[in-house]
């Protein structure tokens, strides 16, 4: 009997109903200056569900500010680990300004709880590509480091990840051949320049079919987009870029393509 044999580098989206959750912090760790590692826990996190590694989650942590219209604001951030078994929730929270999800992260101790929702959907990529090429800054992270531990044996990964100090590098245990390069910016936040900087001094996107995935501040994630694609040459469906945040509203949200 044939079998139908699945399309090469298949792109698809999963949608799925939205379900709230309240979790609870189980603990609190910082793994590096600016990066602090929350481990939740909850009874229904059974069939939680988190396939891509660029997933996100809604949380909705107090807002305490005096010009808060709420008291309760919704964040989006990437789901870091899921161990189904266990009923527990990782994520990290990259302390890059001030703001309310910042402020919760910072004070979070064992036993205190808030609501998650979602994810709402995932964008899976088939991991057929011949390589991959991973672009971001500190918000970017948590999905790099998804990205680099899920990819298959010897496939060669290159993340590019612009940082404010040599002490917020990150190490990712992976099966995958990974190369890490690391920018130290020289201000708070990256216009996309030296990332292009570095990937035009590296020469010509390796041979073969790869994915690039970029993710950051907004202004950041629009200039290298363009770079890899104009530039480069890169297939724009085999790119997708998203803004974490935007500069000056650390916690919004930009759709890139």
């Amino acid at each position: 009997m044939n079998q139908i044999a699945k399309p090469h580098h298949q792109i698809s989206r999963v949608r799925r109903d939205v379900r709230r959750r309240c979790i609870t912090v189980a603990s609190v760790e910082h793994i590096t200056p600016s990066m602090r590692r929350v481990h939740f826990t909850a009874a229904d996190l059974h069939d939680f569900e988190s396939p891509a590694p660029d997933d996100h989650v809604k949380l909705f942590v107090p807002d305490t500010s005096p010009q808060a219209a709420a008291s309760v604001c919704m964040r989006d951030y990437t789901p870091r680990a899921f161990d189904a078994a266990r009923g527990t929730l990782t994520i990290d929270f990259a302390l890059h300004e001030a703001g309310p999800a910042t402020a919760w992260a910072l004070a979070a101790r064992p036993g205190d709880s808030i609501e998650t929702g979602g994810p709402r959907g995932s964008t899976l990529v088939a991991d057929d590509f011949d390589w991959y090429l991973l672009i971001g800054d500190e918000t970017a992270l948590p999905a790099i480091g998804r990205w680099v531990e899920s990819r298959r044996p010897n496939v060669p990964v290159k993340s590019v990840v612009t940082v404010k100090t040599a002490a917020e590098r990150q190490e990712f245990a992976t099966r995958a051949h990974w190369q890490s390069v690391w920018l130290t910016r020289t201000d708070n936040h990256t216009d996309g320049a030296d990332i292009v900087a570095a990937l035009a001094a590296s020469g010509p996107l390796p041979e073969g079919d790869g994915y690039i995935w970029i993710a950051g501040e907004a202004s950041m994630a629009r200039t290298v987009r363009a770079h890899v694609i104009d530039t480069l040459g890169h297939n724009k469906s085999w790119v997708k870029a998203s803004g974490y945040w935007q500069d000056g509203q650390p916690d919004s949200h930009v759709k890139i393509d």
